[in-house]
């Protein structure tokens, strides 16, 4: 269907890639990874014949059908719907001639006309295209609203619901879920898993690739390699590749070490065995996948800052919105330590509800608290367009502090991979991913307590996720975030809010909860059904004996955190001896026998009661409350 055959190619000075030799054969889903400004948008380019090769060739089948994925759209009067249905251009040309033949009452014409349209099953086109942009989060009102009455965001989903119109033997998508919330993102997948043709997908959510891809084409070097697999499967091939180099085997090992001093800390954070083991699976996924990104560019943290309050910030009976109110009766508290992820559909105030905590959106009404060590960093949507596009990187610092030395400046904008000249250059030319990892540095660099992070990995390649994921591990503040990188929620959250009918509520689950949750997918129960009285009966007898069983339980779980904090804080000083230098001197020898053994037996420990622990839990969540 597709093949590079020792392929080249050069933008202005750059050589973005050589040699490069792949085929994409029928029903394949590729994914496309690679670092921002890699070339990956370059192939796709060369592909639609929009870029010509410097060497090699680029071979396409006859007669094939190709879907892209536009990435911008002229703000006319025409229809959403209209704007959609055009992606059918047969269709829409068969629909041309059927006016046409209507007003010159061709009545022959018109009969064949509707047999062409029976072939391309063009009678249910409206509501295919409808059921798009359903999908993708447009209300039914919106559809015969013009183009320019969207904002640039929602005419990327139009642009996407026409794409997924076209019928097409080959589709090409851009990073597709960029402007798409969780929600949207899952509805996505879905159509994505169902679609019959072959595709080559750019994008930066592993969730969304493992959910979708069968294969990986990795753009790195200049070079392509293909690997069979999902996401997840190429990370481990990539870090056992890496392994194979004993200096990537030492940074490995330390990174492998860095990430299970992160699973013991946040495992016994959760209070329900649910929460727990989603908690423990996605961490010890990260323990596995770290190992594959030693060679990232990004190694930041965010730091701390000097005081704090508690509570940092509160809304009491706040109603929130813009000319009317969009969430009613708001009462929320952030404390030192929060880790709160928003959940809702698009347009349900997630948005409205962070720009209000933030003082961007005044209150409707009630109160807002500000502690008196508040230090909040906000990223926004918007933060990205709100930079001076005239000064550089350093300039953008420097205006932070000022009497900041510029080689600390250097060193932290470093983390962020911005180096030598390029910390002085301006942003004119910087690329979407440049710019969002210079906001996201200002942010840092204001030593907050309480992230508020809007939708933050927006243009952030796969290195510059997990470099941030592990960087909002390790801040102690508060955090308060929107993202539909499901990566990121399950590595960085410990609660969810759910932001629907005007509301803010606790959601009583986790990521794949909500998941079934939003495709309907959860089960009805087959309970007996009873009557009232022996409904009221059965809930009394049953309670008594649940209350004194769940009291019995908090107090063996107090036991068996009790005992788990001291066993992890002997396996910390353990490993902090082991860490000396003098422990490996000749002389400490039964020293150092007598410390490993100790940590082995510590980490057994550890094990039994967190199990033990995990299954009070699990037998606390089975109880009435």
């Amino acid at each position: 269907m597709l093949s590079f055959n020792q392929v080249a190619l050069r933008r202005g000075k750059s050589l973005l890639f050589e040699n490069v030799t792949f085929s994409l054969n029928q029903g394949r889903k590729i994914g496309l990874i690679g670092a921002n400004g890699a070339g990956k948008s370059s192939l796709f380019k060369m592909i639609l014949g929009e870029l010509e090769a410097d060497l090699g060739e680029v071979e396409l089948s006859s007669n094939l059908r190709i879907a892209h994925l536009e990435q911008e759209i002229a703000a006319t009067e025409e229809l959403a719907l209209q704007y959609v249905l055009g992606g059918d251009q047969t269709w829409l040309k068969i629909q041309q001639q059927l006016e046409q033949a209507t007003a010159a009452e061709q009545y022959d014409q018109l009969a064949s006309l509707h047999e062409q349209l029976e072939v391309i099953d063009g009678y249910t086109a409206k509501s295919r295209a409808e059921q798009l942009l359903a999908g993708l989060g447009f209300a039914q009102q919106e559809f015969n609203q013009p183009l320019r009455s969207f904002s640039g965001g929602w005419r990327i989903r139009l642009n996407l619901a026409r794409t997924l119109m076209t019928p097409s033997d080959l589709m090409l998508l851009d990073e597709p879920t960029n402007h798409l919330d969780l929600d949207t993102i899952l509805w996505l997948s879905i159509w994505i898993k169902r679609y019959q043709g072959t595709l080559l997908l750019i994008s930066h959510d592993r969730e969304f690739l493992d959910e979708t891809v069968d294969g990986i084409a990795y753009l790195n070097h200049k070079k392509i390699d293909l690997y069979t697999g999902n996401y997840s499967e190429f990370e481990q091939v990539k870090a056992a590749r890496m392994a194979e180099q004993q200096s990537s085997f030492e940074k490995q090992q330390r990174e492998r070490k860095h990430m299970q001093d992160f699973v013991r800390r946040f495992r016994a954070k959760a209070t329900k065995a649910r929460q727990a083991q989603s908690r423990i699976k996605a961490l010890e996924r990260m323990e596995l996948i770290a190992p594959a990104h030693i060679d990232s560019p990004f190694h930041f943290r965010i730091p701390q800052a000097d005081k704090t309050s508690d509570p940092l910030l509160a809304l009491d009976q706040a109603n929130l919105g813009y000319q009317s109110s969009l969430l009613n009766n708001i009462r929320l508290s952030l404390h030192p330590g929060d880790r709160i992820g928003l959940l809702g559909h698009n347009g349900a105030g997630k948005s409205t509800l962070i720009k209000s905590l933030s003082e961007e959106l005044p209150l409707l009404s009630g109160q807002r608290h500000a502690g008196t060590n508040l230090v909040m960093g906000y990223f926004s949507q918007h933060q990205v367009d709100d930079l001076d596009m005239e000064a550089s990187c350093y300039t953008h610092i420097f205006r932070l502090q000022p009497n900041q030395r510029e080689q600390e400046i250097r060193n932290f904008l470093g983390g962020f991979d911005f180096h030598g000249d390029k910390v002085h250059e301006s942003l004119h030319n910087f690329s979407g991913g440049e710019k969002a990892r210079l906001a996201l540095a200002i942010v840092a660099y204001t030593k907050p307590n309480l992230l508020l992070l809007d939708e933050p990995t927006n243009h952030l390649d796969m290195d510059m996720r997990q470099a941030l994921t592990i960087a909002l591990q390790e801040f102690d503040g508060a955090i308060l975030i929107i993202s539909h990188d499901r990566h990121l929620l399950a590595n960085t959250v410990d609660t969810f809010l759910l932001v629907e009918n005007g509301k803010v509520s606790i959601f009583d689950g986790d990521l794949e909860d909500y998941r079934l949750r939003q495709l309907g997918s959860n089960q009805p129960t087959n309970d007996k059904k009873l009557t009232p009285s022996e409904k009221q009966t059965a809930t009394t007898s049953k309670s008594k004996v649940n209350q004194k069983k769940a009291r019995q339980l908090r107090t063996q779980i107090k036991t068996l955190e009790t005992r788990l904090e001291r066993l992890l804080q002997k396996l910390s000083e353990t490993e902090a001896l082991l860490a000396e230098n003098a422990t490996y001197d000749k002389d400490q020898a039964d020293n150092l026998q007598n410390l490993l053994q100790d940590q082995l037996s510590l980490q057994d420990q550890i094990e039994t009661v967190e199990i033990s622990w995990m299954e009070h839990l699990e037998t606390l969540e089975q109880l009435d409350p």
